[in-house]
């Protein structure tokens, strides 16, 4: 350490010191993380960045920290205007005292932040049951919405950090020597051979316009529940290319982190939440996820091995979490291969229920694509899922247009080796076919469950809908019992009961097909 730097860390110290002294702040919390350490007192919150310098982020003088702590504010408010204040400096009198925005000479800057409620994150939400599938749409909808408004950046760095971050991984891992060896190469090799596979992939996304200056970090513990709307915050200031990335690997984050939270409804809902609002070129991007999740969760365990490195007394749990993380990045680099099912069934058998129940145990993580007829119907006409649409958008040809839809939207994603479910009423022998006959050709394996139960229940189920896509009524499901299905070589399931137990029927019989074909 140089003697600049010591006189900069010892300064440091004290302005902590102050700020956590009783005698002047007495009801401070205080928050270490990597790169930074946070006072929390009252509504407000101190963030100073620490005297530290690594080969990514250099905050070793005050007037680096200073502009760190302005880019910070530039950056955040775009994602969190109702958190970020100002930059604030904590000064020094002639007489050597310290204040917070004083008369005297600045030796330390921090950015004054709102203070929120800190249980709230969504890692701790996460940590204490599965989130609601509402605050997951909200989730993906908050995302979705800053990838629209962020600006486009060049591909060609993005795509050459991705090798760097794997041999960075890789030799993080060895240097640790927590690992089994044989696990850190296998780990290594198998993103190499990913990011050989999806390189062209990615340089397309580039000319599409979707590497874009995104937030960088956002794991749970980044997105908050501020009047029960989730805010995203504390994104990356300190190097624009590490924030500049494809749209979808920023995304990976937080999946992934739900993933490592066991919350598996919570990450495919946040996948298939953020793809139905965002363009259909992500459909054709879905190869990358793995070695994108793998990259996420080999980082966050490389971020706990640096704590274990600088703290010898760091809590058993950070080492615990480490090895979670790794193990996980190696099992998302490695995904099972992929799965059609396709639910059917008349109006009120409870075929999207089912569907979104079923796709998040439908490998590979974070479970599969769920794609409804009523929904690419609604689509089509430009308007939103629970907006009525006419009679003629119910027309043989239009309907015959929404299942070609459903199928080749189905194709683009089997071929990335991404799972699906597709949901609609395949009344017709003819749509049944063509949809088995689509997995085959593509060699997938295909699952086919029909449902069925009394009109009486159907019409009670219909009749209860509330802001659904469905536009079927009670009228309309009635009519149904007239069609003719034909000849059923689909897995006939009682949809009579409680969802939970057509769900369980239903995860059985795939267990059972899947057993079959292998």
């Amino acid at each position: 350490m140089t003697a600049s730097s010591s006189a900069a860390s010892s300064m440091q110290e004290r302005v902590f010191a102050f700020l956590t002294d009783p005698a002047t702040h007495s009801h401070v919390d205080r928050i270490d993380t990597h790169g930074a350490s946070v006072f929390l007192e009252g509504d407000r919150a101190l963030k100073i960045k620490r005297a530290i310098r690594f080969p990514y982020l250099d905050y070793s003088t005050l007037e680096k920290r200073k502009a760190a702590c302005e880019e910070e504010i530039n950056v955040n408010r775009r994602f969190a205007p109702q958190i970020y204040r100002r930059v604030v400096p904590i000064t020094q009198s002639s007489a050597g005292s310290l204040s917070i925005d004083g008369d005297g000479t600045p030796v330390e800057f921090a950015i004054e932040m709102a203070r929120f409620d800190e249980r709230q994150t969504i890692d701790h939400l996460a940590e204490s049951g599965e989130p609601g599938r509402d605050l997951v749409e909200a989730i993906a909808d908050a995302i979705a919405a800053s990838h629209a408004i962020a600006s486009p950046a060049p591909v060609e760095p993005w795509i050459a950090s991705i090798p760097a971050f794997i041999e960075g991984n890789d030799q993080a891992f060895r240097d640790a020597a927590r690992f089994p060896a044989n696990d850190i190469a296998n780990l290594r090799d198998n993103s190499v051979r990913s990011f050989s596979r999806i390189q062209e992939l990615l340089k397309q996304r580039g000319r599409q316009g979707y590497v874009r200056r995104c937030h960088g970090d956002l794991h749970l513990g980044n997105i908050v529940l501020i009047e029960r709307r989730p805010v995203l915050f504390d994104a990356i200031e300190f190097d624009p290319v590490i924030a500049s990335i494809d749209v979808l690997y920023d995304l990976a984050f937080p999946i992934m982190d739900f993933i490592r939270y066991d919350r598996r409804a919570a990450a495919n809902a946040l996948l298939n939440g953020y793809l139905k609002t965002t363009s259909s070129d992500n459909l054709d991007a879905l190869a990358a996820m793995p070695l994108f999740m793998s990259l996420r969760a080999a980082i966050r365990a490389n971020v706990l091995l640096a704590r274990l490195d600088r703290n010898a007394d760091c809590k058993p749990d950070v080492a615990s979490s480490a090895q979670t993380y790794f193990e996980l990045a190696r099992r998302l680099i490695d995904p099972a291969a992929p799965t059609l099912v396709a639910v059917g069934g008349l109006s009120g058998t409870g075929k999207s229920v089912l569907a979104r129940a079923l796709a998040p145990g439908i490998p590979p993580q974070p479970g599969a694509i769920v794609l409804r007829t009523d929904v690419l119907r609604k689509q089509q006409f430009g308007v939103r899922e629970t907006d009525p649409l006419p009679e003629e958008a119910y027309q043989p040809e239009m309907t015959q247009r929404i299942y070609d839809l459903l199928m080749q939207q189905a194709l683009r994603i089997l071929s990335q080796g991404h799972s699906v479910v597709v949901d609609a009423v395949f009344a017709r022998e003819s749509e049944r076919t063509a949809i088995r006959d689509a997995a085959r050709r593509l060699n997938v394996g295909f699952v086919g469950l029909f449902l069925q139960t009394d009109l009486a229940t159907r019409l009670s189920r219909v009749g209860r809908r509330k802001g659904d896509a469905s536009d079927a009524t009670p009228e309309i499901a009635g009519l149904q019992e007239k069609y003719d299905i034909g000849t059923l070589d689909w897995a006939v399931m009682d949809a009579s009961g409680t969802p939970e137990q057509t769900l369980r029927r239903s995860q059985i019989r795939i267990a059972h097909d899947e057993a079959v074909s292998t």
